[in-house]
C-alpha cells in the first residue's frame, strides 16, 4: 500500500489522508517513518487516538521520555498532559526545540488535541534544514563547528514555575538533574546526513566561541531566521487531530492566544541520541 499524501508546504508538513491510527501494521508504521523523515512533521485528523494506542506508536520510534516538569495520565506514564487550566503553557508561545537542555534531546514527538479552543491556539512549526540551506555559504561556512549552550533555565524560569515550595523543591531538583549543556550550532540528522541549524529561542542561552555581545546579535539573527515564513507551517488544530515531528530537524511554537478558554493536548516524547555535526559530503546514507 501507499500512503495518501497532501503537502503542505515545500519545505516542511504534510497530511496523511484516510489512516486509522489506532490499527496500524508493520507496513503501515514504515510508511509513516518514511512519511516523518520526507516531510519533518506530519498530521492526521480526527484520530481519536486512546492512550495505549498513542503510547504504541510513539513507541514504534524508539524509547519513550517522561519530562521533569510535566504531569503525565495516571495509566500512561509516558503521555504528558498540557492542559491549560492546570498549567502556565505561556511559554510554549515561543519558538524552541523539544528538551535541548538535555544531552539527548528527542527524536520526536507524537501529539493529540483533546480539547480545543474555539477559536487560537493553533501551533508553527519551523524546519532546521530549509533555514540552514537558506543561508549564505559564508555564514554556513561561520556556523560549522560551533557550539553554543542550552540551558532549561531559560524556559522554566523560578518566578513562573514554583508558585509553591513543592512547585519550587521539585524545579530546583530538576535544574540539579539537567545542567546546561552543550550542542552543535549546526547539527547532523543522522538519518538523511542534511545540516540542520540547530539553535532555538526557548533554550539556547549563548554561543560558546564569541563574546556575549557577538553571541546575542548572531543568535537574534539565527533565531528570527530560522522561523521565516518560507520555512514554517501553521497548524489549526480539530479534535482528535495527531501531528508527529521530527524535533531534530525542526523548532514549533503553540500559540497562547485563547485567553481563558480550555486546551487539552496529549504529548508522547521519543527519546533521541546526542546532536552531532559531521559534514555532509563525508557521510553515506
Amino acid at each position: 500500500m501507499s500512503l495518501h499524501i497532501e503537502k503542505i508546504n515545500p519545505n516542511i508538513g504534510a497530511i496523511i489522508h484516510a489512516l486509522d491510527l489506532n490499527h496500524l501494521d508493520e507496513n503501515k508504521i514504515s510508511l509513516i517513518h518514511q512519511a516523518l523523515i520526507d516531510y519533518q512533521v506530519i498530521f492526521f485528523r480526527q484520530q481519536q487516538l486512546n492512550a495505549q494506542s498513542q503510547v504504541s506508536l510513539a513507541k514504534s520510534f524508539g524509547d519513550l521520555h517522561i519530562h521533569p516538569i510535566y504531569p503525565a495520565l495516571p495509566d500512561a506514564p509516558e503521555v504528558i498532559v498540557l492542559d491549560s487550566l492546570r498549567q502556565d503553557l505561556r511559554d510554549n508561545d515561543l519558538w524552541h526545540t523539544d528538551v535541548t537542555f538535555s544531552q539527548t534531546p528527542p527524536l520526536g514527538c507524537v501529539l493529540q488535541a483533546i480539547k480545543i479552543p474555539e477559536f487560537g491556539g493553533d501551533t508553527f512549526w519551523a524546519s532546521g534544514i530549509a533555514a540552514f540551506k537558506a543561508l549564505s555559504a559564508d555564514i554556513q561556512e561561520q556556523l560549522r563547528g560551533l557550539t553554543a549552550t542550552h540551558d532549561i533555565r531559560k524556559s522554566f524560569p523560578l518566578e513562573r514555575y514554583a508558585t509553591t515550595l513543592e512547585d519550587r523543591q521539585r524545579l530546583e531538583q530538576s535544574f540539579i538533574k539537567n545542567p546546561p549543556v552543550i550542542h552543535p550550532v549546526v547539527s547532523t540528522h543522522p538519518e538523511t546526513g542534511e545540516e540542520i541549524l540547530f539553535v532555538n529561542e526557548g533554550f539556547t542561552t549563548h554561543i560558546n566561541a564569541l563574546d556575549e555581545h557577538e553571541s546575542n546579535e548572531l543568535l537574534e539573527y539565527l533565531f528570527e531566521h530560522a522561523v521565516k515564513p518560507e520555512f514554517h507551517i501553521r497548524w489549526q488544530w480539530q479534535e482528535g487531530d495527531v501531528a508527529i515531528w521530527d524535533n531534530r530537524c525542526t523548532q514549533h511554537k503553540a500559540l497562547f492566544d485563547y485567553g481563558d478558554a480550555h486546551r487539552v493536548m496529549h504529548r508522547a516524547t521519543i527519546n533521541g541520541s546526542r546532536p552531532y555535526y559531521q559534514k555532509k559530503d563525508s557521510i553515506h546514507v
